[in-house]
Order: structure tokens, then sequence, then C-alpha cells
């Protein structure tokens, strides 16, 4: 099949297909006596492996592992466990520092009024941060 057809059949889009062979994520296709791509139903399949991963919130460089041990018939299956544990911790982390910056925005929002007085809780705070970093730069400078 071309390369939308293995798009459409694996849910992964004929741009990140192109990507993925770039990088040797996946082997780079055959191609037909026309030049174009032709994937066979083994390519789809692990196109659509790389999908799943990625819907899973694994980056490339972990997908490349998970790929080597889903077709290493000798794998160690605590290897993939711990790859999967690895990367919910990691969502985790991300997930409370998500919960931090959301109650943060909440706070400020409930302190700004929100009318037509040009004073806003919510750009002084952030204009905390752009006046520590431009304070610490000059004093690198100087």
């Amino acid at each position: 099949m071309n390369i939308g057809q293995a798009a459409s059949s694996s849910g992964v889009s004929q741009r990140m297909i192109r990507h993925y062979e770039a990088i040797g994520l996946i082997p780079k296709a055959a191609r037909r006596d026309s030049g174009y791509r032709d994937y066979d139903e083994r390519e789809v399949h692990m196109l659509r492996f790389i999908g799943r991963a990625r819907d899973l919130g694994f980056p490339i460089s972990e997908i490349g592992q998970l790929v080597a041990l889903w077709q290493d018939g000798d794998r160690a299956s605590g290897e993939v466990k711990a790859l999967a544990l690895a990367r919910a911790a990691e969502m985790e982390r991300k997930e409370h520092e998500l919960r931090a910056m959301r109650k943060s925005l909440e706070d400020l929002a409930r302190r700004c009024a929100g009318g037509d007085r040009p004073d806003c809780p919510i750009l002084d705070d952030l204009g905390i941060g752009v006046e520590h970093v431009s304070l610490r730069c000059a004093k690198e400078k100087g």
C-alpha cells in the first residue's frame, strides 16, 4: 500500500511516517517502480504500535527501545515494565506541575477585579519573574 493508505490504516500521518523513516525509527519503505513508498501489513502494524506508544506519552527515544523490545523474542518483560513505570512516574510529576500551575492561575484570576481599571495582579505577578531575570542578567553583565 502507498503512504496515504498506510497513514489511513495506521492512524499515523504521512508526515510522521516520513519523519520516523528519516530518524531510523522504522526502516525505509520499499519503493515501487514509480518511486512511491510501498508498505506491507507488517510495517503498518509497526506504525500502529508506534502510534499507540505516542498516545501513551512515550517519547521517540523510548519508543525506539519499545520497538526493539517488541521485536526481540528473548526480551525480558521487566525492561518493558520499567519503561512503562518510569513514564507513568514522569506523567505524575508533570500532572503535579500542571495542577500547581492551574492553582496559581486560578488564584491570580480571583485576585484580579477584571474591570476597566489598569491595575492587574496577573500582569504584576508575571512581571515579577521578568524583573528578577532582568536584574540577574544586568548583574552578570556588570
